[in-house]
């Protein structure tokens, strides 16, 4: 089969050999704009587009640094079968047999797929029609299921539809923010330099999070709340403002239903007494939130995973926007419940149909709905009724029931909880396809069939932010190796499948003018879901798209909902009893994202740069649990819960409530031997949203003492991760580094070491060895490994790795003469370390964050470091005094 490119040919570098492409940003849903100036085949300079309504030019940390992670490292670049090459006729063939096959014996329900918000929105749409209108039914799930599928169920039983009423454009006009689960400083850097732009002219910003966040560090009240007790703290704030006069009667009487009963079960156990205690929050601090919220009617309140990662999600979403109904804060500058998304593309997931309980366009499976679909798209068999979402589909897979599984831009035997039991079930599957740009993945080592699918930079499309900002991604790069996009990967196995005229689609711009089309269809008003008619322009109009957002800047502005009469629902919901501690597992466990880093970490991963912040991931402990558990800062400790044991670094933190421990999501079999934090959370799921509960885990933690520790510093990457205890791979300059520890014989260690002239030194003593390896008159590795003696800094000897000559010092891990020690980095967009922003506060007398800025460029970027900055600001002063 002749391949040709599904989008013309990139446009040809100037005469300086640069050319400059305006895309959108690849990672969380903020949708930042960037421009990029390509200047090689396979380097760009990235920089944010000022132009762009999202970002404004500002990027975090993350975007910045885009740059570092375009090289083709570790991609899948040509189908495989069995683990072996074969063209892209075999392997479409194949899997376009073996998929009819099995829903030739045991029906369409047999079949899934999970696919991700890591797609563009015309991907998900073509994926979504195949398996929704012609294979027949809706078991096509995404993994925005598990972060943000809460809110999508709170909007509709609240709007009528999926809409989030907010747009960025708010926050520069609200007096007040109140933060709910959302550390938004780390993981929303772009939004949360908004807020704190509108708090220097004067707004307030109140934090509720269980643990003290960078972003709570700023606030001006932290509610630092019992995990789970949200609804509580809601309802009682909703009572407070009816007993205080703060409920707007003339907004509900004219826009919102309210049930019969509502007002009064509020009564009983939500006074401010009671909320305090099942909250475990000061009644004083309570109190103050309750009068502030009351008495400012421009109020933006910003929910993300914290909210939404619950078994009662749904109701804790619904709590919020019961407050901006009853309230009249919806439909106004600055007064709005807005979910905040965390990967690029959620949204455009959502309007496309990608979530297993809902059809595209924003419909549902009502009659009416599912026969509107199927006449537009001419579909031959349109699925029923909702499909498996992804906790019961993997365990419909693990069940026999699901017989064949596609897996697109995801890897579900890392994210999902209870990853163990996810793993079986891939395993057990007879048939596994992955579509992924990366070759290696814990998932893809279950599959029969891997697809190259196109990277960032080199794909085309749209995506949708957080406040409904429709954005085009654009290619900066050919194709690499035989890699193909996933729209057109789909289209070519539904056209083997025998749907050849329904999927006749050449470029990306096709499928957005049926996108749009679809939006528009019989659609009289009642869904707010209509993309505009200009955005069905020619192939030109939708090359030079610019970001436009859909449904207008307060699409409740006028006060009409997408419900049959129009009106906004108040939605009855309850605070659930809080579970006692368990004997065997004391602890709670949460779960959550690094500043630095994206998911499982195959984009971030390769930047050297953004493994500085945290190099290794951390079980965060309160120090007087430490002490109690026998636990030691800096030490390794083993986390277990009814599911399953992961090991972790320690680092103790009086920002945890005691008795609670955090987690990151982020480490993979393929970059530690621990940090494995999906192996942990139970599959416990909301009824409603059946979205995973990954915040409150019952756990237990104990200390793990290896007989040794070191690193691993190397020129080349390891095919396999190290052998031992504890094994974490760091992105450095030129090469990588394994952090390790363990108990048994270091010959496996030592046998990664590549050839070459080799240099060792001993201390019996301490059980200390130093081993350097040299080839070609270049540092090609090292093992520095002790049992009781000390390790030198890193930063030394990872330069040592593109140094043109050998040290006479190598060994000694250090260069010859006095050393600057700039500590740990606290500014990774200009690599500032600690000690650096220490001396120059203290040798220029900085009074404040922004003098250090000044002084260093740190925080003058994301802002993401700014509350680090702050408080070692806070330190210094107190110590000076």
């Amino acid at each position: 089969m002749s391949i040709s490119p599904p989008y013309p040919a990139l446009p040809t570098l100037s005469p300086e050999g640069e050319r400059a492409i305006r895309t959108t940003c690849a990672y969380c849903g903020v949708g930042c704009g960037i421009r990029a100036r390509v200047t090689g085949e396979r380097t760009v300079e990235i920089a944010g587009d000022p132009d762009h309504p999202a970002n404004r030019g500002r990027l975090c940390s993350k975007g910045t640094h885009l740059g570092e992670t375009v090289g083709l490292e570790g991609r899948l670049l040509a189908p495989m079968i069995a683990g072996k090459r074969a063209s892209w006729d075999k392997a479409l063939d194949l899997v376009a047999k073996r998929f009819k096959e099995t829903i030739a014996r045991h029906g369409p329900n047999s079949v899934a797929f999970y696919v991700s918000g890591q797609l563009l929105t015309e991907d998900y749409y073509v994926a979504n029609k195949l398996m929704k209108g012609f294979i027949g039914t809706a078991n096509i799930d995404t993994n925005s299921r598990l972060c943000m599928s809460s809110a999508v169920a709170g909007h509709m039983r609240a709007f009528g539809e999926d809409v989030v009423p907010a747009t960025y454009d708010d926050l520069d006009a609200a007096d007040l923010f109140v933060l709910v689960g959302s550390n938004t400083a780390w993981c929303h850097p772009i939004v949360y330099q908004r807020i704190r732009a509108r708090c220097e002219a004067g707004a307030k910003l109140v934090v509720i999070d269980p643990r003290r966040t960078e972003t709570a560090e700023e606030a001006d009240l932290h509610l630092p709340l019992r995990p789970g007790s949200d609804v509580a703290l809601m309802n009682g704030l909703l009572r407070h403002c009816r007993e205080a006069g703060a409920i707007d009667e003339a907004y509900l009487a004219a826009h919102v239903a309210v049930p019969q009963d509502f007002w009064n079960q509020l009564g009983e156990g939500n006074d401010l007494w009671s909320v305090a205690r099942t909250c475990d929050v000061p009644a004083a601090d309570l109190r103050h939130f309750y009068e502030l919220f009351a008495a400012t009617p421009r109020t933006v309140t910003l929910f993300s995973q914290g909210i939404n990662q619950s078994t009662a999600g749904t109701d804790q979403v619904n709590a919020i926007t019961n407050l901006h109904l009853a309230t009249g804060r919806i439909g106004k500058p600055g007064a709005a419940p807005f979910s905040i998304t965390g990967q690029p593309n959620a949204m455009g997931g959502r309007e496309v149909g990608g979530l297993a309980s809902t059809l595209a366009a924003h419909m549902d499976f009502a009659p009416e709905n599912r026969a509107r679909v199927q006449r537009f798209w001419a579909a031959p068999t349109m699925a029923e009724k909702p499909g498996l979402k992804a906790v019961d589909m993997f365990r419909a897979i693990g069940e026999g029931r699901i017989k064949a599984l596609w897996v697109m831009a995801t890897n579900p035997a890392v994210s999902m909880p209870d990853a163990n039991r996810v793993r079986e079930a891939l395993a057990a599957c007879p048939f596994v396809v992955v579509s992924d740009v990366i070759e290696r993945t814990d998932t893809g080592a279950f599959a029969h069939v891997r697809l190259p699918a196109a990277a960032w930079g080199e794909k085309e499309g749209t995506v949708t932010g957080s406040d409904r900002m429709i954005s085009r991604q654009r290619a900066l790069f050919a194709l690499p190796g035989e890699a193909m996009p996933d729209w057109w990967i789909v289209k070519e196995v539904a056209r083997r499948m025998g749907w050849k005229n329904a999927f006749a689609y050449d470029r990306p711009a096709d499928i957005w003018r049926e996108h749009c089309r679809l939006s528009n269809y019989d659609n009289d008003g009642a869904r707010r879901f209509a993309l505009p008619g200009a955005a069905q322009g020619g192939n030109a109009a939708y090359d030079a798209m610019k970001p436009f957002r859909w449904g207008g800047d307060r699409p409740f502005a006028d006060g009409r909902f997408s419900t049959g009469d129009g009106r906004a629902r108040l939605v009855a919901v309850a605070q659930k009893a809080m579970p006692e501690p368990l004997v065997q597992w004391p602890l709670t466990l949460n779960t959550g994202r690094y500043r630095d880093q994206w998911h499982s970490m195959t984009r971030t991963g390769l930047a050297p740069k953004l493994a500085r912040h945290r190099e290794e991931p951390l079980v965060e402990v309160h120090p007087d649990d430490g002490a109690r558990l026998g636990l030691t800062d800096g030490g390794l400790a083993r986390v277990e819960t009814p599911q399953g044991d992961s090991l972790y670094r320690v680092a103790f933190h009086a920002g945890q409530r005691p008795g609670e421990l955090f987690v990151p999501i982020h480490w993979t079999d393929r970059t530690a031997s621990g940090g494995r934090t999906g192996l942990l959370p139970r599959p416990l799921v909301d009824p409603l949203s059946g979205q995973p509960g990954f915040k409150r885990t019952p756990a237990s933690i104990s200390a793990v003492t290896p007989k040794w520790r070191g690193f691993l510093l190397l020129a080349h990457e390891l095919a396999e991760t190290p052998r031992c205890l504890w094994a974490t791979r760091v992105a450095v300059p030129a090469g990588v580094m394994w952090e390790i520890a363990g108990n048994g014989d270091l010959k496996t260690i030592e046998a990664l070491l590549p050839k070459g002239e080799r240099i060792e030194a001993q201390d019996a003593a301490r059980g200390t060895r130093r081993i350097a390896i040299v080839a070609g008159g270049r540092l090609a590795g090292a093992l520095f490994v002790t049992e009781t003696g000390e390790l030198p800094p890193r930063d030394w000897l990872i330069a040592q790795l593109s140094a043109p000559d050998i040290a006479p010092t190598l060994l000694a891990g250090r260069a010859p003469g006095a050393q600057i020690d700039r500590g740990p980095v606290i500014c990774v967009c200009f690599d500032v370390g600690l000690k650096t922003i220490v001396a120059a506060i203290r040798d220029q007398s900085l009074a404040d964050v922004a003098a250090i800025g000044g002084a260093l460029g740190a925080g003058t970027n994301c802002g993401s470091c700014r509350p680090a900055l702050a408080r070692i600001l806070t330190e210094e002063t107190s110590d000076a005094a």
